[in-house]
């Protein structure tokens, strides 16, 4: 990895968020060379995946608007979810990256999306599952991903969703989309 990148990025973030991305990004090359995904691009989205998290007291509304990101009412009314378009945005702005499918799991990486590509799959759950992730029933997660990817997901955002629903939050109907096409491509292969 670009040395300048890495700086440049631990900058930005501050070190607790960097040494998070930096297990994501080990996480995701596990994941990635197990499914024979391209490792190039599973390093490039794992590190960048958190790049609009920024340090101190930045405005992700206002930063979006300024990207000219057109947000949906949900991500209007949960800032926590601006960072993954914003993200994507950044990514291409700042760190010169063009692979639209990079800038995609970038972009999905909080919500997920119908019919997720392996790449947009193995960032989303090596965010979830990364080894400095403690919280109840993450251990069942890592174990169900590297089992079988789709059921880990599946299970990640089963527990998202009842975490949210127990929290009285808005679900980002990316996420209900994404978790009811996986439902139904795990249910119409043969077991």
């Amino acid at each position: 990895m670009d040395k300048s990148l890495l700086m440049e990025l631990n900058m930005d973030i501050g070190d607790e968020r960097f040494n998070h991305t930096l297990r994501v990004v080990e996480t995701a090359v596990d994941l990635g060379k197990r499914h024979n995904v391209d490792i190039e691009k599973v390093k490039k989205a794992a590190l960048l995946h958190d790049c609009a998290k920024f340090q101190g007291q930045i405005n992700l509304l206002k930063m979006a608007k300024d990207f000219d990101i057109i947000l949906d009412t949900y991500m209007e009314y949960n800032h926590d979810l601006i960072h993954g378009p914003l993200g994507a945005k950044i990514a291409k702005t700042k760190y010169k990256v063009e692979d639209k499918e990079v800038l995609d799991a970038i972009y999905y990486h909080t919500t997920g999306r119908e019919n997720m590509t392996l790449l947009d799959k193995i960032i989303y759950i090596s965010d979830y599952i990364e080894p400095g992730r403690n919280f109840p029933g993450v251990d069942e997660v890592r174990k169900a991903t590297y089992n079988n990817l789709d059921k880990g997901i599946l299970l990640a955002m089963d527990n998202t969703i009842k975490f949210l629903v127990d929290k009285n939050k808005v679900i980002h109907p990316n996420t209900i989309k994404a978790r009811n096409f996986l439902l139904m491509e795990l249910n119409s292969k043969p077991r």
